[in-house]
């Protein structure tokens, strides 16, 4: 099924879609609501083909990249949370220790976007772990319809206390030098967020369209944070004056960038939502904060 130009589909379409892939719409209502697009030479196969992520032509760094050292699956305990949990570990190529990344992955658990992006962070200098909230599960199913299904059996802060865990599994590996930062997308973004309020020893925190924590969660923030967000993403921003105002009346270290004309989850290069120039703008901005904090 040939895919559609973005240029092509309405906003509404992405709205749709956004509503869908955070469980407010059922398959079924999204697909009867696409169907309304579907005028002219639009089809709704093409719209459905279209918004659905492309995970076979979009890998940025491959497993065997000259880079990294290693990218293999791991386990390790969360023991407040669910038990034995599995994780893509990468590692640079670099000799030594070096700082480390936690990497939290969106509401359908480690799907190969995410791992990509944990072999990205190694890729540039950093050990990373992109741990899969879905493991107490079965793990990622392989499609994100499933997953999202799955993640939704899952307590949100018994998954903050997994990737926790992973910020201590990291913190004390031998190929770790203690400093450990985390980026995380979506439910990610609010998981990072969350990881700053609960980690006073975490380094830096790069939230991505994430949702804020309460203005008694911000006061204990200590981590330095790069807050990403996308204009169009009206749902998430909305919690943003109120989490600014947390901020800075505790005087935590932040900055904001506020992505002109894209839509949550422009980072993700796997669907149309996709913005080349803004996400690669975000994760350069990204390495540069961690070179600067976690190193």
């Amino acid at each position: 099924m040939k895919k559609l130009n973005k240029e092509d589909i309405p906003q509404e379409v992405f709205d749709l879609y956004d509503y869908y892939a955070h469980n407010k719409l059922d398959r079924r209502t999204f697909v009867e609501k696409l169907s309304t697009y579907a005028v002219g030479g639009i089809t709704l196969a093409s719209l459905m083909s279209t918004m659905m992520p492309d995970y076979i032509t979009t890998a940025t760094i491959q497993p065997d990249d000259e880079r990294l050292q290693s990218s293999d699956y791991v386990l390790y305990n969360s023991p407040k949370g669910g038990g034995e949990i599995r994780g893509l570990l990468s590692k640079p190529a670099s000799k030594g220790k070096s700082p480390g990344i936690v990497v939290v992955h969106e509401n359908r658990g480690l799907n190969p976007y995410i791992e990509d992006v944990g072999r990205r962070c190694a890729a540039a200098g950093f050990i990373s772990l992109a741990p899969d909230a879905l493991w107490p599960l079965g793990g990622y199913p392989g499609t994100d319809d499933e997953g999202r299904d799955m993640q939704r059996n899952r307590s949100r802060d018994e998954m903050l206390e997994d990737f926790i865990a992973a910020f201590e599994y990291l913190k004390t590996h031998p190929d770790c030098d203690g400093n450990v930062g985390v980026v995380g997308f979506c439910f990610g973004g609010w998981i990072a967020n969350m990881m700053a309020v609960r980690l006073p020893d975490l380094k830096g925190a790069v939230p991505f369209y994430g949702g804020q924590p309460s203005a008694e969660e911000a006061a204990k923030i200590k981590a330095p944070l790069m807050i990403q967000y996308a204009s169009l993403d009206e749902r998430v921003n909305a919690g943003w004056p109120e989490y600014e105002a947390a901020l800075k009346a505790n005087q935590v270290n932040y900055v904001m960038h506020m992505y002109p004309g894209v839509n949550h989850g422009f980072h993700n290069n796997t669907t149309p939502r996709y913005d080349e120039e803004a996400a690669n703008l975000a994760w350069n901005r990204t390495i540069e904060f961690f070179n600067e904090n976690l190193k």
